[in-house]
């Protein structure tokens, strides 16, 4: 009997094509914010204009992606009608069934696009960590929906709320969850300790941004990067000290979304009006150089990249984003200078967006029009395989010509890829057959 049930344990492991053993995205862009996806046997060619989905649960308007660990989907939304609310939802990775959710009275003021939360869940071991558009921090329990400990952030840091308020994805280092906020009395950063919610460390007195934060090693240590209002800083996560910084003035307004990436000592990053920048990181020591910086005259009469909702892709000796109206671009990594430009990735339109998630040698591209695409890119152009129509753009995110958007980051976890608009949550299996 005993041999009977051990058989059928090592069954469920293999359930679901295998999932134990696949790659989780329990984190903004994966699991090392880097938008790499390492799951093999996926399909690179589609069946037909529409990817066959596998469940569907109903969800409210919110520009947060899912995330998924431990046979789980995270994902928050809002709710107006009876009245204002948030919520944090859970759901059954395999078949989309409801297993928690937890909302909480949120009355949004003065709030840019303010059709839901920002940030992904998430998740920690055993804890889900969710942050709402207004400054709700909250910590769960993942499995149960048990609130461990909550803040209101707004409040506790006198956080000036910038247009589209708060929306860059907290980090966790060690024992700390970290938070660009914008708070005030030297709380732009703030690190909270994950278990309690007691504050460990605070920095800067500069205005929070849309960027979240990104964790590095640089000669040898652990660095947490952040893109503020006017610079982007290199601190040590453990006590929040300033090791270096390099301003980067948004010059018309705060419109800096993408987090930046690290790649071969380099550090990139590219907003909506004024550009990119390109660091380099010393690698023997805590030092950063500007190499270059770039932007054109308007959003519409951009050099480099003028980059919105998407993060930009380094790799090899280029870079690759989209500009600000939808150009898919191949920059040269040392200079800034266009390699090419396709438009035929996405539908030209202002702040159109790609998400980038690179699988192996292949690059898979989530649109704004709700389609996957799945191709190469090299600095002899955008080659694509094929694409399809994962979910319909809605248009609680932004209603452009009656026809919407979708801007979520989708999620790729168990072979599966997850993706949400303004009415429900979708999951698709991409095993390769």
């Amino acid at each position: 009997m005993k041999l009977r049930i051990t058989y059928i344990a090592i069954a469920v492991l293999f359930i679901w094509n295998g999932s134990v053993f696949c790659d989780e995205w329990p984190d903004w862009r994966g699991p090392k914010r880097d938008g790499t996806w390492n799951e093999t046997g996926v399909k690179k060619n589609f069946d037909s204009p529409h990817i066959e989905i596998k469940w569907r649960a109903p969800v409210s308007a919110g520009y947060s992606g899912p995330t998924v660990a431990d046979g789980r989907v995270y994902i928050t939304d809002r709710v107006e009608d009876p009245k204002e609310i948030e919520r944090v939802l859970c759901f059954d990775a395999l078949s989309g069934e409801s297993i928690w959710s937890y909302s909480y009275d949120c009355t949004y003021s003065r709030v840019g696009y303010p059709d839901g939360p920002r940030a992904s869940v998430i998740i920690d071991d055993d804890r889900a960590y969710s942050l709402g558009t207004m400054g709700h921090l909250y910590c769960f329990q993942n499995k149960s929906g048990q609130v461990l400990w909550s803040i209101d952030l707004r409040v506790e840091y006198d956080i000036k709320m910038p247009t589209w308020a708060i929306a860059a994805a907290p980090i966790i280092f060690d024992n700390k969850i970290i938070l660009n906020i914008g708070g005030q009395n030297n709380a732009c950063v703030v690190a909270l300790n994950k278990i309690t919610g007691e504050e460990m460390w605070r920095n800067l007195d500069d205005g929070t941004s849309y960027s979240a934060p990104i964790l590095i090693e640089q000669a040898d240590k652990p660095v947490a990067v952040i893109w503020t209002d006017r610079r982007v800083v290199g601190l040590d996560p453990n006590t929040g000290s300033l090791y270096w910084q390099q301003d980067f003035e948004q010059k018309q307004m705060v419109m800096n979304v993408g987090s930046p990436v690290f790649y071969n000592n380099h550090l990139f990053v590219s907003s909506f009006f004024d550009g990119s920048m390109l660091l380099r990181l010393d690698p023997d020591k805590m030092s950063a150089e500007k190499v270059w910086q770039r932007s054109g005259e308007s959003e519409r009469i951009t050099d480099a990249l003028h980059s919105t909702i998407s993060t930009p892709l380094l790799k090899g000796d280029h870079i690759y984003g989209v500009d600000s109206y939808g150009e898919l671009r191949c920059l040269e990594l040392k200079t800034g200078n266009r390699v090419w430009e396709d438009l035929s990735a996405v539908v030209r339109n202002r702040w159109a967006n790609i998400h980038f998630i690179q699988n192996g040698e292949l690059t898979y591209m989530f649109n704004g029009n709700g389609e996957l695409i799945v191709g190469s890119l090299s600095p002899d152009g955008f080659h694509e395989i094929d694409r399809a129509k994962l979910i319909e753009p809605t248009t609680g995110q932004l209603n452009r010509s009656g026809t919407g958007v979708t801007w979520a980051h989708p999620a790729f976890a168990y072979k599966h890829v997850y993706a949400r608009n303004d009415e429900e949550l979708v999951c698709a299996d991409l095993t390769e057959k």
